[in-house]
């Protein structure tokens, strides 16, 4: 990714408890919505397969989401922005593009900057929310420094721990390590099905199954224990009382507010 002049500090700040929204305003653009969350399901899905097959380490597990998120990410870019999204994001953040487009790559690229840092740096969460409305959704990308795990699923990594494998409880560790891993895959592979099921193809679900709630998920690491979680929400359908033809920031949403509020531990940062 392009190096930009401005700090990850002040980039942040411009984000920080900020959601971005995208139209929907015809059947096809939600069927593109449709099809990007269902990238997102797969990526669960293969994550899932990936933790409970004792072979795969956890680092590639992780790995593989990661780019299977950037390229749902990389998608809705190429949507609105076009194939040059690095430059128009540089150019947002130096103040010298402020339409919907910029606004937009400025939001992901500041997501897929610290989503790159999320495993190689210990005690960060991803906590994003992705929110459906009548014509628009709102996507919310918050990562959390410390660890969540009111509603999540903990499992450990041995390749991320400090315990040596002639330790006296060395195996007793590793087998306790794949008993969490199996039980987070399990949790994962409910969860993509969940995702699967909240997003439906437009042209097969009703109006009233598919024009409003969303999910809010969690997946991170704090040294060698990992978190993984998801919930499905509701939203209200008359939040917004306008329509938007570009992407725009607007405020983080009730839901939001209170999966902050119910999901962080005392001490937990919301960056």
């Amino acid at each position: 990714m392009r190096r930009l002049d401005v700090t990850p500090s002040e980039r942040a700040r411009q984000f920080h408890r900020r959601a971005v929204r995208l139209p929907m305003p015809t059947v096809e653009a939600e069927v593109e919505f449709h099809h990007n969350m269902w990238r997102v399901a797969e990526s669960v899905e293969r994550k899932a397969e990936m933790i409970a097959d004792p072979r795969v380490s956890i680092h590639d597990a992780c790995d593989q989401q990661f780019e299977r998120i950037r390229a749902s990410y990389e998608t809705t870019l190429e949507r609105f922005v076009g194939d040059e999204y690095e430059s128009v994001a540089h150019a947002y953040f130096e103040g010298e593009r402020t339409d919907g487009g910029a606004v937009l790559a400025g939001y992901l690229y500041e997501a897929l900057w610290r989503l790159q840092q999320l495993y190689s740096v210990s005690d960060l969460t991803f906590f994003p929310v992705v929110l459906r409305y009548p014509r628009c959704c709102t996507i919310n990308t918050r990562f959390v420094h410390g660890q969540v795990v009111e509603n999540t699923v903990l499992y450990e990594s041995p390749e991320h721990s400090a315990v040596c494998p002639d330790e006296s409880y060395a195996e007793i560790y590793h087998d306790d390590s794949r008993w969490s891993q199996k039980q987070a895959a399990e949790h994962l592979a409910a969860s993509a099905q969940a995702i699967r099921d909240r997003f439906p193809d437009p042209r097969e679900a009703p109006d009233d199954e598919r024009r409003a709630g969303g999910v809010v998920s969690v997946f991170g690491r704090r040294g060698s224990a990992f978190t993984t979680g998801l919930e499905l929400v509701d939203t209200d359908p008359d939040r917004f009382d306008d329509e938007v033809d570009e992407p725009t920031l607007v405020g983080e949403s009730p839901v939001a507010r209170r999966t902050e509020r119910e999901w962080l531990p005392r001490g937990a940062t919301l960056l």
